[in-house]
């Protein structure tokens, strides 16, 4: 089974610091054309801040983006996954928590941050080897009966 760090992608990783107004977050997630940005607080990571985020904590709420720390709104209670897990026990915490994106940590560290995407193309590409071999062993023809 595939553990994350065979599956992260390395310096796909964008983060704004805790004092960051939200347009600045915003600006970064549309530059990097990403829906997620990681939080820190220094080294440390406090949050993340999605697209959802925007829609439902800045402008449902009617808040000036340009002057909302981002520390304000963003999402402090975090699910987040350690590298050595397998990516299926990391897709089973996203549909637990209804999340689209998932923090990989080491220790304290934030290494990267993943995608359902990321996660369903591994599920995908497993699948599709699993049903490979089937076929394989289904039409296999015994020694002696070949042509």
């Amino acid at each position: 089974m595939k553990k994350l760090r065979d599956i992260m992608r390395h310096g796909f990783l964008f983060t704004v610091q805790r004092g960051a107004m939200v347009a600045e977050a915003v600006r970064t997630m549309a530059a990097n054309n990403v829906g997620i940005v990681a939080v820190l607080d220094d080294d440390r990571l406090i949050g993340v801040f999605s697209e959802r985020d925007v829609v439902q904590k800045v402008l449902d709420r009617g808040l000036d983006p340009a002057r909302t720390p981002v520390a304000e709104v963003m999402t402090a209670r975090l699910v987040v996954a350690d590298v050595d897990e397998d990516y299926q026990s990391a897709m089973s915490k996203m549909d637990q928590a209804n999340i689209r994106h998932l923090p990989v940590v080491s220790g304290e560290r934030l290494l990267s941050m993943l995608s359902i995407r990321d996660l369903m193309r591994v599920a995908i590409e497993d699948r599709g080897a699993e049903i490979e071999y089937l076929k394989e062993y289904l039409y296999q023809v015994p020694p002696g009966l070949g042509r």
